[in-house]
């Protein structure tokens, strides 16, 4: 079994996915289906290995998985069985609305980072700009913090290897690239020899981890986000926020909404048109276009 996850992985990241979370549970699936002999995938069998999984959230994700897998290698052999579909119920759960944040909030947590510490380091300002860059460009946080020096250059930003393997110039506004202008300055004189673009007063750059609970932190400070446990804006809101209000600038020409939903998933680097029509659902005046476009054509109108 394990000879054919190694098969599957390989055509999924050969299209582009990272495929990480999915090959381990994949592996914790063929190990299972192995230590009972099996050369082929079973339904029971992968009934039997996702009810054993923690949660019965995570039995369900572990199922998906691993069905997908079965379908996978039942094209090639049909002695391969494919379980049915709903077993642990209907899969992934719907993602909730995109959490806007307003433009005075990203200021004011902007400003807020300022005083993180160390104090007169660079810290404060790094989180600062990088921060503000999210906002400014949508770009995921893991794009930003593996930004090289280099990576900005007179056309806009280089994104090399993102989350789909895909290499993608993103245009930036004069007064952003100003910005970062200013960041590097200060960051060449006190920043040290490591070559990414974003360094703290370490001198190597921050992870994912340390930029979201740095957020948390400064959106709890500033009143964005209750305590601990308590829902409010995430850090992958910035970018859902540069998404929305950068539809919103379309108005009611929907020739134009359709020519910017193209150009916005290109830009934002998505593998599907569908992850960025996602978007319209925080977007109240181009929801209301389409429902009213939806009803006149039930009314036998023009679509």
């Amino acid at each position: 079994m394990s000879d054919h996850v190694d098969r599957y992985v390989a055509l999924k990241r050969g299209l582009g996915y990272s495929f990480a979370d999915q090959e381990q549970v994949l592996r914790k699936y063929a190990a299972f289906a192995g230590s009972h002999g099996d050369e082929f995938t079973h339904a029971a069998r992968m009934i039997e290995w996702a009810a054993k999984a923690s949660s019965p959230q995570r039995s369900s994700e572990w199922f998906r998985v691993a069905r997908n897998f079965a379908i996978s290698m039942h094209a090639e052999d049909d002695r391969h069985e494919i379980p049915p579909r709903d077993i642990f119920g209907k899969g992934k759960r719907r993602r909730p609305p995109p959490h806007i944040i307003a433009a005075s909030d990203i200021e004011r947590i902007m400003r807020a980072a300022l005083t993180l510490p160390p104090v007169a380091s660079l810290t404060p300002y790094t989180y600062y700009y990088l921060i503000g860059l999210l906002a400014a460009a949508g770009l995921r946080v893991s794009e930003a913090t593996a930004l090289l020096q280099t990576d900005l250059t007179v056309d806009g930003l280089v994104i090399r290897e993102t989350k789909f393997h895909k290499t993608r110039l993103v245009p930036i506004e004069q007064s952003t690239r100003k910005a970062l202008e200013a960041y590097l300055s200060l960051r060449r004189r006190i920043g040290g020899d490591d070559p990414h673009l974003f360094v703290l007063s370490t001198g190597t750059p921050p992870d994912r981890t340390s930029v979201t609970r740095a957020f948390i932190q400064l959106a709890r400070r500033i009143g964005l986000r209750g305590a601990a446990g308590e829902r409010g804006p995430r850090l992958h809101n910035l970018r859902h926020s540069f998404a929305v209000r950068s539809l919103a600038r379309c108005g009611n020409d929907r020739a134009a909404v359709d020519r910017h939903m193209l150009a916005l998933s290109t830009y934002l680097g998505h593998a599907s048109l569908s992850d960025t029509y996602w978007y319209l659902e925080a977007t109240p005046v181009l929801v209301r276009q389409i429902a009213e476009k939806a009803e006149a054509f039930r009314e036998g109108g023009a679509p």
